[in-house]
Formats: structure tokens, sequence, C-alpha cells
């Protein structure tokens, strides 16, 4: 598979998708990349800008996944040999405020991507990316980590909406024999991360001279991973993972949301003055963390990233593009594609 064939990307202008087909193309993983995506609010063409050029490498094409329309012209314009599927609603506290969209996406446009998949030429495998959120939430004063075999217990509309999805893969895989791979990754960090998640956030206020707002006491642990490390993770999932097989993604890297702020401080100059402590959101899962040994022994994979150089490049990469951050801010980014296609 590598090296060749065309890979659709569902979500591919978004932080995860978009860092997935920099590394597809720029390492030649694939021979071309379709990116799909629905350029809702966290969905920026900016991200894919080096690409957009290479018509014979990469095409873009604007749609919702929940449309079958659109989802089976582009089956059948392009015949992918391969689906990796990113395309989700994210946020938890948006999904707290108003979970339909979640359903939108994360349910309905997985089934609707399943079933196109399923029903095209070669029936090519697809690789859904979903959450450790599903598997609820772990005590503080445990050493357990979600596996493979965890129970489900999501905790919020977000999670809820993303083990729907997990559910309706496995019951394709069970029901139809359809080639597909589940991975259930941790907490993502790196570049194009939409500044409303923990560490982009707490970049852009630091680099603005504001505050930082921490929910509760800041003790809410989660396992951090760079989002290269995360592709990497997902292309050997695509090309090795075994058919109707979970994967747990991690880099054994637990951190307190306060620690995580505390460590950025001095790489942009600040003070602990420079952390608010706010209300908790409502249903915050205490601590997840992840025992990633199954991707590890099946497939070769392993995290390359240091946590401290991870975190120093990705704040070196909000300096060096204001001109991104500047847009998002401002919501500009969302004219880009009109700007580049002509609304066509």
């Amino acid at each position: 598979m590598s090296g060749q064939g065309t890979w659709l990307v569902t979500g591919a202008a978004g932080f995860i998708g978009s860092n997935f087909v920099h590394l597809a193309l720029g390492e030649r993983w694939c021979g071309r990349v379709v990116a799909f995506d629905a350029l809702t609010y966290a969905g920026n063409l900016g991200n894919l800008e080096r690409w957009t050029a290479d018509r014979e490498r990469f095409d873009f094409v604007r749609g919702d996944v929940a449309d079958p329309d659109a989802v089976g012209r582009v089956f059948a314009e392009y015949e992918p040999s391969a689906v990796v599927h990113f395309a989700a609603e994210s946020h938890v506290d948006r999904s707290i405020e108003d979970p339909a969209p979640f359903l939108h996406t994360n349910v309905t446009g997985t089934q609707v991507v399943l079933g196109a998949a399923r029903e095209a030429p070669g029936a090519p495998r697809m690789l859904h990316v979903s959450t450790d959120e599903v598997y609820g939430s772990l005590p503080l004063d445990s050493t357990e980590r979600f596996h493979e075999q965890r129970p489900y217990d999501p905790r919020s509309p977000y999670a809820a909406s993303k083990a729907g999805a997990d559910f309706l893969v496995r019951a394709a895989h069970h029901t139809h024999g359809q080639d597909v791979v589940i991975t259930n990754c941790s907490n993502n960090y790196g570049p194009y991360q939409f500044p409303e998640k923990l560490i982009p956030l707490a970049i852009m206020n630091l680099l603005r001279g504001e505050q930082v707002p921490v929910y509760g006491d800041g003790l809410n642990v989660r396992d951090w991973i760079h989002v290269e490390d995360h592709c990497r993770a997902v292309r050997a999932c695509l090309e090795r993972g075994r058919s109707g097989e979970t994967y747990c993604i991690g880099a054994d890297n637990e951190q307190p949301n306060i620690e995580v702020v505390r460590a950025l401080l001095p790489l942009l100059g600040r003070g602990e003055l420079a952390i608010r402590f706010v209300r908790d959101r409502p249903g915050h899962d205490r601590r997840y963390a992840i025992d990633a040994s199954k991707i590890r022994r099946e497939t070769g994979w392993a995290p390359r990233i240091a946590w401290k150089e991870g975190l120093a490049d990705t704040v070196r990469w909000y300096r060096e593009n204001p001109e991104w951050l500047a847009s998002v801010r401002s919501g500009e980014f969302l004219s880009y594609y009109e700007r580049l296609y002509g609304g066509q």
C-alpha cells in the first residue's frame, strides 16, 4: 500500500488530518491524497496550502461526510485504495452546549463513509480515527490504563458520539466482513491545532500577554502525544493492522493540565501569575492513560518525539506562524477556500 494508490482523507483540513496529509505526501506514503472536508469553523484549507498547487498528487473536495451524494461522488471519481477517516466534531465543551452537530458528523458521517467504502470498487480498507475518551475516566490514584478490551463508558456527548461511531465500524466488520481498523488515541498537540484546545489556547494567550484559564484544580491528567507520532501510528495501523481490530495509541506521557501550562510558561517568558483557575466544566473526566502495547507489538510503531522537545517545537511553530494564528483568531481563514477556488 505504501508509496502508491490514492488515499481519501476525510477531515483533512483539520488539525490531525492536515498533519497526516503533510506526512503522507512529504514522505510519499501514497501516490495521491484526496482531501475531503466541510471546512467548518475548525477546518482550515490554509493548513494544506503547500500542496494545493500540486494537482497530480493532491486534490481537495469540499463536502460533508454525512451527505451520501457528496461522499459517493468522491468515491466514484477517485476510486481510493484506502480511506483514513479523521472527520469529526471534537471539542467537549461545544458538545455539552449542543450535541446535534456531533451526532451529525461523528455518527451519521461515519456510517455514510462506511457505506460508500463498502460499495466502492475494491472495497478499500477504512481506518476510523477515534478517541480514548470512549473509555470513560480513570482515578487519579490508579495505575490502570485504557486498553482495547476495556468496556466503553463515554462521559460527554462528544465521547458518546465517537463511541457510537466505533460501534458502527465494528458492526460493519462483523455483519459485512468489511475491511476496517479503529484507532483510539490520547490527547494530541502540535502545529495547526485550533486554539480552543488547552495547549494552543495557552500559547496564544501567553503570546498576547493574557492569562491562561485552567479548569478546576488543574489536576486532570491526560496522556499527551505529538500529532506527528499519532499520524505515524495511523499509517502503521492502516498498512499493518489486522482487519476488524482496534488499536490504542499513546506515548506513555501522563501530565496534569496544570503541569502542561507550567511547562509552557518559561518557553514564553511568563510566570505563575499568568495562570487563572476557572470553574470546572460539567462531567470533567479525571484521568486518561493509554496502554499502547498492542500497536507496538503488532505493527512495530513507537513514538519518536519526547515531551519537552515536542512542546518546545510546538511553541516555536506558533511563534513563527503569526499570520496563521491571526487568521484563525479573526476568522479570515474561513474565506481561504473561496479565494483559492473562486467559490466553486
